[in-house]
C-alpha cells in the first residue's frame, strides 16, 4: 500500500512540477505515472551508482551536487519517454530536480499527516 502511494505522490508531483517549470512537459496523468516508474528505476540504478562515485563533491558543495545528478536522471529519463515526458535542456532539468524534490517532501508530509 505504502509503494502505491508514493507512485501517485511522485506522479502528482512531476505533473506539478510540469506546470511550473518551462521546458518540463508531461502529456498527462498517465504518462506521469510511467515517468514516475521509470525515474524510480533509474535512480535506483544508474542515480545510485553516481551518487556514490559522485559522493566526494557532493559532500564538497554540502549536497547541492545531488541536484545535478538528479537533473542528468531527469534527462535520462526524458530520453526514454520521449515524447509523453520530455525535459528540454539542463536548465529545465535543475530547476526541474529542486522543485520535484520539494514537492515530493511537501506531498510525503501531506500524505503522512492524513495516515496517521
Amino acid at each position: 500500500m505504502r509503494l502505491l502511494l508514493n507512485w501517485l505522490l511522485s506522479a502528482i508531483a512531476l505533473l506539478i512540477v510540469s506546470y511550473l517549470v518551462p521546458g518540463f512537459h508531461l502529456e498527462g496523468f498517465k504518462a506521469a505515472l510511467i515517468a514516475a516508474v521509470v525515474i524510480g528505476l533509474i535512480n535506483a540504478t544508474l542515480g545510485f551508482l553516481l551518487k556514490l562515485i559522485t559522493l566526494p563533491l557532493t559532500l564538497l558543495t554540502l549536497g547541492v551536487f545531488w541536484w545535478v545528478v538528479n537533473a542528468f536522471m531527469l534527462m535520462v529519463a526524458s530520453h526514454f519517454l520521449a515524447p509523453e515526458f520530455m525535459v528540454s535542456g539542463f536548465l529545465a532539468a535543475f530547476l526541474g530536480a529542486i522543485l520535484l524534490s520539494l514537492v515530493n517532501v511537501v506531498l510525503r508530509k501531506i500524505a503522512s499527516e492524513v495516515t496517521n
